[in-house]
């Protein structure tokens, strides 16, 4: 009862966050099939049982001004009735640490998890403040051979707390041939002080980006974009701008991870 009482809870204050901007999202035309609201462990360092998520990118690259950590005590990763916590900190030498989640464990044929062509896909969650921060999630398409398809669906800066990224990326050996992008502005200090539905449809022709479910962002869907795309959720540091100021340890909270399928 008191975890059902927690979700109508936060369902309300996300409701109570959302901008006038476009057409609201009709959940009616579609069925789950991807959810995870984080009431227990299931991350792994590289996959293998008793995870749903591993801890790192499929290719096994970090990436910021951080190291990201594997799972397990004293880590970046902590469980409470609001979700799955992700914690960046200094360590004794001044290194960071921070965390990132995916859904396959993998690039490349015999990946096992979780990726999904077309339909919405969805995180709540609450940002951490401060000038430094790079949190993000972000869809990854599974196909690479010519290429890598990209879509940020938040991307935020801790300088600009009333701001967050969309981009399109596809990149070939290196190179960015889209970089299509948008910057949603929201009130006040939402962000950081509540939680907040970052979501996107992606059908054949279009890709329409939602903020707590109501449009912001309506764009032809790249031909690169017609596959399987797989989920990546992360707190890093850095992204090229300052962080030195930055004080540790930050947190982003993540409630849920949802992923749906079109009725028809």
């Amino acid at each position: 009862m008191a975890l059902r009482l927690l979700h109508a809870a936060l369902g309300a204050m996300v409701l109570a966050t959302g901008l006038a901007r476009g057409a609201p999202l009709d959940m009616s035309q579609y069925h789950l099939s991807f959810q995870d609201d984080f009431t227990h462990p299931d991350i792994t360092a590289h996959g293998g049982p008793g995870g749903r998520w591993i801890a790192h990118t499929p290719w096994n690259g970090d990436f910021g001004n951080d190291v990201f950590d594997d799972p397990g005590s004293g880590s970046a990763f902590s469980y409470s009735p609001q979700g799955l916590t992700i914690t960046a900190r200094k360590d004794a030498t001044g290194k960071w640490h921070a965390g990132l989640i995916c859904s396959v464990d993998k690039d490349g044929s015999g990946a096992r998890g979780f990726a999904q062509q077309y339909g919405y896909f969805e995180m709540t969650a609450k940002l951490p403040p401060g000038a430094g921060v790079w949190p993000a999630f972000w869809l990854e398409g599974v196909h690479k051979k010519k290429g890598t398809s990209e879509i940020d669906i938040m991307e935020y800066y801790g300088h600009a707390p009333n701001k967050y990224h969309i981009t399109e990326h596809y990149w070939v050996n290196g190179h960015d041939t889209l970089g299509a992008w948008h910057v949603v502005t929201v009130p006040g200090n939402v962000l950081a002080t509540q939680y907040n539905k970052f979501g996107v449809s992606i059908t054949r022709k279009y890709m329409t980006f939602y903020f707590n479910r109501i449009e912001v962002w309506r764009t032809p869907t790249p031909p690169e974009y017609n596959q399987p795309m797989y989920l990546l959720a992360d707190l890093a540091i850095g992204g090229g701008w300052p962080y030195n100021k930055l004080v540790s340890p930050v947190a982003m909270t993540i409630h849920s991870i949802s992923a749906y399928n079109t009725l028809h």
